[in-house]
Formats: C-alpha cells, structure tokens, sequence
C-alpha cells in the first residue's frame, strides 16, 4: 500500500499534476497603452512573469507619467499631479527601494479648514490642543473615523499577500469579496456620509471635516461611495511621503527596468486577429506625421476608456467593446507663485497667517476646493517653508479654470500661473458598478480600478493584478485565479 502510494506520488511529480505548473510556450509581444503609474506598473510586473525573451511595447501619446506630472517655477519643479504616498503603499515603497529612489523630506505645515466667510477649524503647533478642539467641535467623530479607516485598510492589505502568491481576479468585485467579503462590496454602494452617519459620527463632522478631504482629494462630496471615501480619510493619517526630483521618477524607473520599447504615439484602434487558437491584436497608432500598425499577443490597456477620455476604436469583436458609462471630474490646478491675500481669510496683517494648507467646505461662496503652499520636488537640507509675507508657490485645486477677478481675491499679486486642467478622476456617482479586466482573451483593462478608488497605488495594485492574470491564464494555471477563502488557503500553504 505505502508502495503503491509512493509510485502514484512519483507519477503526479513527473507529469507536473501537483507541485508545479506546466508552462505554455510563451508570447512573441505584449503592447501596453498608457504610460502612466498603472501602465508603466504593468510593464514592470508582465516582464518580471514573462521573462525576457517576450517583446513589450509601451504605447504613450503624452509624457511619461500620466498624471504624475510637474511644471516649473523660477528653475524648480513642483508636483501639479498625484502628489503624496501613504506609507502603507508596499509597492510604491518597493518601487522606490528597487530603483535607489529616495523619499523627498518634509516640511511642516498647518491645516485650515474655510468656509468662505472664516475658519471653523485650525490646525496649531501643539498636538493636545488640536485633539481637544476636535472632540469639543466634534465629539468623537475622529476616533471613530480613524478607527473604521483602520479596519478597511487592515483588510484590504491582504492583497500584497495573495500576489506574492501568484493569485489573481478576473473583476474588481472579486477582488474586494476576497479582501473584505460582502461588506467591502457594500461600501462601494452606500456613500461615505451615510456610512460614517451609521457609525455614530456627527453631520457637523462630515459637513466640514470629511468634506474637505473629500474635495482636496478627489473634488467630490461625501455623497461619494464609502471605499473611495475611506482611501480619501486615510489622508488624514501620518507618514506621508513623496519622492525626491518627483513622483513621475517612478513610470520612467519601472520602464528602464523593464527594457521596453517606449512608442510615443496615439494608439487609435484594437482589432481582433484570429491565428489558430489564441487570439493576435492588431494595434494601429499614429502621430502628427505617420501611422503604422503591429501585432500582439497580449494588450493591456492602461488609459480610461469613456467617451471624454479616449479615440480607441475596437474591430472584429463579437461582442461590441464601447466607451464604458460614467464621466471623470474635472479638476483644475493653478501652480501660482505670489503673495497670498490673507485678508480674504481673515488675517489683516499677513505675518500673522499661519497655515500652509487651506481646504475647504461645500458653500456658493467658494470656487476652489484648496489652496496650499507648496516645496518643490528636490528639497535641499537648508530649505524653509517661505514665511506668510513673502511670495511663495501655491496650488490651487478648483473645479473651473480661475478668472483673473478670483486669481484676485485670493493672492495680492502675483508674477506668474500655471495651468494644468485634469480629468483627474471618475465623477464617482455617474455610473454603477466596475467596468470589466477582461475585455476579450488576452486583452486586458486596467483603469476599471479607479472605479473603486483612483490613488497611485490602486493603479499598482491593478497593475500586478493584470500580469498575474495575463500570465495565469496564458498558462492555465486555473487554480490561482479567483479563489477563494484565500486567507485560509494562504495559512494552509504555509
């Protein structure tokens, strides 16, 4: 009997039935379109599963980094996209580690919170006073927030562990029920006021604090669901960071890394190419001069598809691939440098004003969603914050490009303005639901993930997914994708 069971094990481990997967022969190309965090992430993680004898070709019509971006001011460069890291990001942070990459310092700053006549909250240099007049305004409203932003986070970090092991989902849904079950579904939903409502926490709460983060963060309201909600409140957490010389360093790391082939052109169509019994795309691009065309195995594609955001037209599918419902927020970001007008504010006498950062709350009165002093993206050990009186670089965050009579009312004068107009994100509550990863059989979509959250490192995360993917169904390897019960599973592996 002991045998008989040691032929059948020797059997399994010869003909690879358990213990490792059989490979297939692998892709001649893979395309990528879009060259931002998510695109450039993609990159990085397909080489890594398909080695180095599988030809890459990132497509990008713009600059590299998407909309991680920068404009520059008197010689120096400052962030005008996403523009911080939570130090919970783990690809983020070994993304920078992998490429010697350093973390920018930081300089102190204070918080306002204005609603277009004063300020009902203000930050001060002293930790227990600020944590008083919070419960004294709001109870325990910070607690409770903190609290429940903790527990989705606690959670929802279980996702570098299933892809360490090599798992993989075919929809967001999937994904978030693997993380957090029924109840992370629910929060994409339900919206994040109702939510926190529910917890206990107060209106004054939610109409002033969590409106403001929700606005310098994503230009929305609280109305917004309650995930995208709590990566908004996660802001208010410490330990942020960016990365010196700018958070675009990362997309051209992950690319010379890769040892891809950069085509700095429009991609303007993807045709299905039946050859034998996988599927060949054909992707044609073209620029101010030219147009061509080239075959690939794999395409992912890594740019939103909605009717304001892409040209991309789909050929030869049986089912018809069109722009996915909903609309991305228009954010627009004015990098000025002059003389803030604090009088506006309240404060007569500029040497007095104290805050670096303004948010603020819903009111008719109000044009912007924030304006803040900012550093730039190398800071030397010498540097300083520029004191009230004196004229520094702001940005400011406004849902329409500022007239010159707003330009006004906020700074006393200045000598210049940048202008950067974003679709920054989706309008989380004009369309339902998540579009799909899998649009046909080796083409992939990356950006539905925003869907849930648009952050730096949901993109990373998307990013990995869709490798583990591509390569897990490339090879059958069936059993690492969407499975289920993973924390256990996981547990029992090791």
């Amino acid at each position: 009997m002991v045998v008989g069971a040691r032929l059948a094990l020797v059997f399994l481990i010869n003909t690879g039935v358990i213990l490792c997967h059989l490979e297939e022969t692998p892709p001649r190309n893979i395309a990528v379109i879009g060259a931002g965090i998510g695109g450039s992430s993609a990159a990085y993680f397909l080489r890594q599963k398909f080695g180095h004898n599988v030809g890459i070709d990132v497509y990008e019509k713009g600059t590299i980094g998407g909309r991680l971006a920068t404009v520059t001011v008197n010689g120096q460069q400052y962030e005008t996209g996403g523009s911080v890291i939570h130090p919970l990001n783990l690809h983020m942070q070994e993304f920078v580690k992998q490429f010697g990459l350093k973390h920018r310092k930081g300089v102190p700053e204070k918080v306002a919170i204005f609603n277009g006549e004063h300020f009902v909250f203000e930050e001060t240099d002293w930790y227990l006073q600020d944590m008083f007049k919070l419960w004294w305004r709001y109870g325990f409203g910070l607690l409770r927030l903190q609290m429940w932003v903790e527990e989705i986070l606690e959670k929802f970090m279980r996702i570098y562990k299933y892809q360490t092991h090599g798992y993989a989902f075919t929809t967001v849904e999937e994904m978030l029920r693997s993380l957090g079950g029924e109840r992370f579904i629910n929060l994409t939903q339900h919206s994040v006021a109702e939510t926190l409502q529910e917890l206990g926490i107060s209106q004054r709460f939610v109409d002033e604090i969590v409106t403001a983060v929700t606005r310098v963060n994503y230009g929305q309201s609280p109305s917004i669901p309650a995930f995208v909600g709590a990566v908004a409140m996660a802001g208010l957490q410490s330990g942020f960071w960016a990365v010196e010389g700018g958070n675009k360093l990362v997309c051209s790391q992950l690319l010379e890394s890769a040892k891809v082939r950069v085509i700095h052109n429009m991609v303007t169509s993807i045709s299905l190419q039946q050859s034998g019994e996988k599927a060949v795309y054909q992707v044609r691009y073209e620029n101010e001069n030219e147009g061509g065309y080239d075959f690939y195995d794999i395409v992912v594609i890594a740019t939103p598809l909605h009717h304001e955001t892409t040209n991309i037209t789909f050929n030869g599918f049986t089912s018809p691939i069109t722009p996915f419902p909903g609309h991305y927020q228009r954010m627009v970001v004015s990098v000025v440098h002059g003389y803030l007008n604090s009088s506006y504010f309240g404060f007569l006498d500029p040497k007095l004003f104290p805050f670096a950062v303004i948010l603020t709350v819903e009111s008719p009165k109000l044009f912007m969603f924030s304006t803040g002093s900012i550093c730039p993206v190398n800071i030397t050990a010498n540097y300083r914050r520029k004191q009230p009186q004196e004229a520094a670089v702001w940005k400011v965050f406004s849902p329409k490009p500022l007239s010159r009579e707003q330009l006004k009312t906020i700074f006393r004068s200045y000598y210049s303005v940048q202008v950067t107009d974003w679709l920054a994100y989706p309008q989380y509550n004009s369309a339902k639901g998540t579009p799909p990863i899998v649009l046909h059989d080796n083409l992939y979509y990356l950006n539905g993930v925003e869907w849930i959250a648009s952050a730096m490192e949901m993109s990373a995360i998307a990013a990995k997914n869709i490798a583990l993917l591509a390569y897990n169904r490339w090879n059958q390897h069936l059993d690492l994708i969407d499975q289920k019960d993973l924390v256990h599973k996981i547990k029992t592996e090791l």
